[in-house]
């Protein structure tokens, strides 16, 4: 697909089949008791789970669907007044849906605008289980932080990017991935490993971010570490087109 037609691709939506919605779930900053940041998660308008969705998603929509969800979820941000809570808006992106950083960006700067959503408030995160060209990946990234937007890796230590991806750029948010915190609080290995992670990415100037949090004992176990953003079923699930306002339970220290 040529680049005339990747736009025109964006430009015309390409009739990707389902009309989409988003669900928003809260990043909490557990040492100040309030939300960091909200992901936005596709959802279907009537309904469908993520993975119905994306099951949609083919070589000839998936530059229409990328840009799709950048202006919902924006849209719907703007609409729930994010903006005037305090927290981001961390909005997912597929790399390889991005032909050029500079053009593909455009209806995201137009939908921010509009709606006077500022763009230091947006974090684009990607996921590292697709297998991707590093230097496109680097173009994107640098691009993006040039014009304010905050980067972030998401589902650390579960994908292809990996340490590699960091000594070539330094993202400024890390979001390990749920199968390392999953039992951390009776799994040594997976402590250690956390453990070493994290002093890594405060070493690099990178803000970590553990999701997949479900119980207070993996909760506890990651206040220990010196975790403060966390991302969990144990403080909120996704709230369809809703922001939710996640409970933060204190931990009596022992």
């Amino acid at each position: 697909m040529n680049d005339k037609t990747q736009c025109s691709a964006c430009a015309s939506g390409a009739n990707f089949p389902i009309a989409i919605t988003m669900a928003f779930q809260p990043i909490v900053d557990t040492g100040a008791g309030r939300v960091f940041a909200h992901e936005a998660l596709v959802r279907g308008e009537s309904g469908e789970s993520a993975g119905v969705v994306l099951s949609s998603l083919n070589d000839d929509n998936r530059y229409a669907f990328d840009q799709l969800c950048r202006v919902k979820a924006i849209d719907l941000a703007a609409g729930l007044g994010l903006a005037n809570t305090g927290a981001l808006l961390s909005i997912n992106f597929l790399p390889n849906a991005v032909y050029e950083p500079s053009a593909c960006i455009r209806q995201t700067l137009a939908a921010a605008k509009r709606a006077t959503f500022p763009i230091e408030n947006i974090i684009f995160e990607f996921t590292e289980a697709e297998r991707l060209d590093t230097g496109h990946l680097l173009n994107i990234l640098n691009a993006y932080r040039a014009m304010g937007f905050k980067t972030a890796i998401d589902d650390f230590g579960a994908g292809f990017a990996g340490l590699g991806l960091l000594a070539e750029f330094q993202p400024d948010i890390v979001k390990l991935d749920m199968d390392l915190i999953r039992g951390i609080d009776k799994d040594g290995q997976r402590r250690k490993i956390v453990s070493h992670t994290l002093a890594m990415l405060r070493d690099l100037g990178v803000t970590p971010v553990c999701e997949g949090v479900e119980t207070v004992e993996e909760y506890r176990v990651l206040a220990d570490l010196g975790v403060t953003l966390m991302q969990g079923y144990f403080f909120s699930k996704p709230s369809l087109a809703a922001l939710s306002t996640p409970d933060v339970p204190r931990l009596r220290m022992n």
